[in-house]
């Protein structure tokens, strides 16, 4: 298997995992981002391990690089409990989790699994869609509705929301009431008002970027952020207690140009070594 450039320690002396989920399976609008995990390893070979940015080396890091899950094609519920089992297995061992996505619903049963072992968990979500509605199509368990299941796991509050500028009149307004809702910019992520000891999960959508930096998405939104501001708000984690995250839907076949998957792989390498 080709590894993700610097992701070359041994498992049993990392402190981070990076793991791929290869599932798709509830895409409303283009399927794709199952082929990402592999594609953007492929694609990380055109970067340095060095950040310029953080002055950071992936070389000086204890990451692995684990594989990609095996999630059965077509069942929900079950690709679901593999990821949570997954998670809860690398948690035990004292690990933090970096995951490829795949759809945005693979971030619901990693946050359960981390809350877990966290109850105190804050989580901040990247996106241009709010993913807060009950249902999509009478299905609970979608990529649309990923935060709102999220918020029944732990207090609403504990949840906080940038870059937002997709979703429906009562998604909407149910944010402004119930997350920290910052909608159509990531910059308030600089005044962000979380102590620095809380652990904290980060999930990014790369749809939160304008379709001219990710048109490789299956759901692009225009009026999104920039690179510069979408590698700005990570580094403004930096110094907080990240314990996990992920990356999620990146559908490299919509890019040919190999753009938006460089794009993902560049956002991979420096939220890595912000967990550091």
């Amino acid at each position: 298997m080709k590894q993700f450039i610097g992701f070359d320690k041994e498992f049993k002396d990392s402190s981070i995992i990076f793991f791929g989920l290869p599932f798709d399976g509830t895409a409303t609008f283009r399927p794709g981002s199952r082929f990402a995990s592999g594609v953007v390893r492929n694609y990380s070979e055109g970067l340095e391990t060095y950040s310029p940015y953080q002055e950071k080396d992936l070389k000086e890091y204890a990451i692995c690089d684990d594989g990609d899950l095996e999630l059965p094609f077509g069942n929900v519920d079950r690709s679901l409990q593999i990821i949570e089992q997954k998670c809860t297995s690398y948690l035990e061992k004292g690990k933090k989790i970096l995951a490829c996505g795949g759809e945005h619903l693979v971030t619901y049963p990693l946050v359960k699994a981390y809350l877990k072992k966290y109850p105190e968990l804050k989580i901040i979500h990247l996106d241009a869609h709010t993913d807060l509605r009950e249902h999509y199509l009478g299905e609970k368990y979608s990529h649309s509705s990923v935060i709102r299941l999220i918020a029944e796991l732990t207090n609403p509050k504990n949840i906080y929301q940038y870059g937002i500028r997709s979703g429906e009149r009562e998604e909407f307004k149910w944010g402004r009431e119930n997350t920290n809702f910052y909608p159509f910019s990531v910059n308030e992520l600089r005044n962000i008002n979380i102590d620095k000891s809380v652990p904290i999960y980060v999930t990014i959508d790369l749809d939160v970027l304008d379709p001219a930096y990710m048109p490789g998405t299956g759901t692009p939104e225009p009026g999104g952020v920039t690179f510069s501001e979408l590698l700005q708000a990570v580094l403004y984690l930096s110094g907080y207690n990240i314990v996990g995250a992920d990356v999620v839907e990146l559908a490299p076949d919509y890019d040919t140009s190999g753009a938006s998957t460089m794009v993902a792989a560049k956002i991979i390498r420096e939220i890595a070594l912000v967990m550091t």
